[in-house]
């Protein structure tokens, strides 16, 4: 034996004096069990099971606005906070966004929608409900996910206020220095 070399320590049994030693890792997950991270609540393309009233639930977010929008075949009527949406919305921009996903998959005037929406300011509120009705449109239809990804309303914007930081007056402005 080499100088450099150490002992490497001999099984003493002989069924495991034969067989090689492998290290061990975890094996490798079987094709037909489900990975255990990963819960499917139901099978991929397949539509959401509507609640009692028929509604289908989707849920959307932005900076600090939550809407939560149920949809159900209708003849179109299109509810913020037990408003219509052209009396929530005064901006052209705010209502354009609201109606996107509608007119990009062709469903407009076909779905009864009721949104719910709260927090944060008129701009929020509008891309929240964007993001709901993206979300509830895929449930109800799997098959118009590619067409709502493709233009993007499937992606939620994780963009935050910057936090004020303490002896400032905002998240980045500071007090003007003074040399004396």
């Amino acid at each position: 034996m080499p100088e450099n070399e150490t002992p490497v320590a001999v099984a003493e049994t002989p069924a495991a004096a034969e067989a090689p030693v492998a290290p061990e890792t975890p094996a490798a997950p079987d094709a037909t069990q489900a990975p255990e991270a990963v819960e499917q609540v139901r099978p991929l393309g397949e539509p959401a099971k509507p609640d009692k009233g028929g509604f289908i639930w989707g849920t959307g977010r932005r900076k600090s606005s939550v809407a939560r929008v149920r949809i159900k075949p209708g003849d179109g009527k299109f509810l913020v906070n037990k408003r219509d949406v052209n009396e929530y919305f005064s901006e052209l921009q705010h209502k354009a966004a609201c109606h996107k996903p509608l007119e990009v998959t062709d469903t407009k005037g076909k779905l009864d929608i009721h949104v719910n929406v709260h927090g944060g300011g008129i701009t929020g509120q509008a891309e929240a409900i964007l993001l709901g009705i993206a979300r509830a449109l895929k449930g109800y239809d799997p098959t118009l996910e590619a067409t709502l990804r493709s233009n993007n309303l499937l992606t939620r914007d994780p963009r935050q206020v910057e936090r004020q930081k303490p002896g400032q007056p905002g998240a980045r402005k500071r007090f003007q220095f003074s040399k004396r």
